[in-house]
């Protein structure tokens, strides 16, 4: 859970106060997270910028609470509930305090709500990436295109006709109202804070120091120092068990004790679980920790374990439930085998989102899927030193203490793994197929230098079943969905327009060498609506 501002108590302030002394300002902005997917990526967009942020519930902080922190900008994020049906908790005595506010998405419906306009469902909802076109001049688009591209997430529309002191600076096709301001309240029905957004960090920059005149930039520090640090004394001498998949998350964290152990790296673990992996996982971990004298290295095979449970569940989200047991079960085996004293995953603050969780308010979140790494409840203390992180910014960290480049550079990789590119029952055969499909796909795309230019690609063997002809007799095939993606974080992602030409060839592969594959097609979709993974 990451630390949230609940109540403004003595006790608080004086905690604030020696943060912002530590930064030498006197200027303090209040995020106040809704329930978004992206809410982590508006404190980052101000990080980057160097003014200091506080994450606060808006179940429990009060325009009095507001009031005694005194902030200069406060934000509002969006959400997944409306402000007819279940809003989030949010005393809208805070609009009336004078104190300049952003409201993204559902913030900005709930002020333009609170001041008397109209906030309806449209008939037309907005999903994906669209093109804004700016209505008046105004602070907030300063140094931004009369045109520019934006994310939207919503079905909600604003109407402020009735409220003539609205003024409307920003629309698209399906929204006349996309942006807007009045007094000292702005809003955006779009999200500035993922990247398809591309003016978003100039928007956020507008907002902080045109609008609520921050002057005091804090110089960015070095996060990676950070953890190392508190690595070190959270651990002290005691042994820890490494959850290890190669990917670039556990790497990074593998890297980050590494610096934080120094002596002691005896006392560290790293446990790779077979069963669901990728074709070539299980090499990767051998042959870039295999033989290092830092890291002892333990593989442990749950193939059983995993066709095991997963016997009878059909849907994605019973089959992700159900694997976590076994995930689980494995690393507490090691726990005791090891006697370690903490387990540490590579968990980013993505998964926390995606699962429902995050900072701790009580705005609704939606569980978009749940991941294997996260409230999985070990016997021991639980570290995660890449919780605030997402996966361009937990790469970063890893570039700055030494992890490979071929670790931080390999595309993302779910903990269910094939478990959710196969589409209802998973059996030996299924997971074999699924195996062959993905190293086919991501051969071709090294191979046609194709792999380093998608953030993540994959397939699956769907339910779907075609007639086709293998030689001169009809028989019936699987069919089998391929995707890429284009995306920086995960939180967002666009399907990647790989060329014609090579899908054919990709396709031709998967049906001439896998006997049970019939039919090959590609995903279109973009996320949002569509998830990365399949399910």
């Amino acid at each position: 859970m990451l630390h949230t501002l609940r109540h403004v108590t003595d006790q608080a302030l004086a905690e604030i106060h020696e943060e912002m002394a530590i930064r030498k300002t006197q200027e303090v902005f209040l995020l106040f997270p809704l329930g978004s997917q992206f809410d982590h990526l508006i404190k980052q967009s101000l990080e980057k910028l160097g003014v200091f942020c506080l994450v606060a519930d808006s179940g429990s902080v009060t325009a009095a609470d507001v009031k005694k922190l005194n902030p200069i900008g406060i934000i509002l994020s969006g959400g997944p509930v409306s402000v007819h049906q279940d809003p989030p908790p949010f005393d809208k005595e805070i609009f009336d305090l004078g104190i300049p506010v952003l409201g993204i998405c559902l913030g900005f419906q709930m002020w333009a709500q609170h001041i008397g306009c109209h906030v309806a469902s449209s008939a037309k909802r907005e999903f994906g990436v669209h093109e804004l076109i700016q209505l008046d001049d105004n602070l907030l688009f300063d140094a931004c295109p009369f045109k520019m591209q934006v994310l939207q997430s919503h079905g909600d529309i604003v109407d402020a006709s009735m409220e003539p002191m609205v003024k409307v600076i920003a629309a698209t096709d399906n929204s006349p109202v996309a942006a807007a301001s009045y007094k000292h309240l702005w809003g955006v029905q779009f999200h500035p804070e993922v990247t398809e957004t591309v003016y978003g960090q100039q928007i956020f920059n507008n907002f902080c120091f045109d609008i609520c005149g921050a002057k005091d930039i804090f110089p960015a520090e070095d996060v990676a120092k950070q953890k190392i640090v508190e690595l070190r004394r959270q651990i002290d001498e005691k042994k820890v068990l490494l959850a290890l998949s190669g990917g670039s998350d556990s790497s990074t964290v593998a890297y980050l004790l590494k610096e934080a152990m120094g002596e002691h790296l005896g006392n560290l673990r790293g446990v790779y679980i077979r069963g669901i992996d990728r074709p070539d996982d299980e090499a990767h971990v051998r042959q870039f920790f295999g033989d290092r004298s830092w890291l002892d290295v333990k593989i442990v095979d749950e193939s059983e374990s995993f066709l095991q449970v997963l016997k009878g569940r059909l849907t994605m989200p019973r089959k992700r439930r159900a694997m976590r047991s076994v995930y689980k079960e494995a690393l507490e085996k090691q726990i005791a085998d090891f006697n370690a004293s903490f387990i540490v995953q590579g968990t980013l603050y993505t998964d926390i989102s995606e699962s429902g969780r995050g900072y701790g308010t009580r705005a609704k979140k939606a569980q978009i899927k749940l991941h294997h790494n996260v409230d999985l409840g070990f016997s021991i203390p639980e570290l995660m030193p890449l919780s605030d992180q997402v996966k361009d910014t937990g790469r970063n960290i890893g570039r700055s203490i030494g992890v490979p480049e071929e670790l931080l550079t390999r595309q993302p990789f779910p903990g269910p793994g094939m478990v959710v590119r196969i589409e209802g029952k998973v059996t030996a055969d299924k997971l074999r197929v699924a195996r062959q499909v993905d190293d086919i796909y991501i051969q071709e795309l090294r191979r046609h230098h194709l792999y380093g230019s998608v953030w993540q690609a994959g397939g699956v063997v769907t339910q779907s079943v075609t007639t086709c002809t293998k030689g001169d007799d009809a028989v019936s095939g699987l069919v089998v969905a391929l995707w890429a993606v284009w995306s920086v974080n995960g939180f967002t992602a666009q399907a990647a327009e790989l060329p014609f030409d090579f899908l054919k060839l990709v396709a031709r592969r998967i049906t001439n060498e896998i006997r049970e594959v019939g039919a090959v097609v590609y995903r279109v979709s973009d996320k949002p609506p569509a998830t990365i993974e399949w399910g």
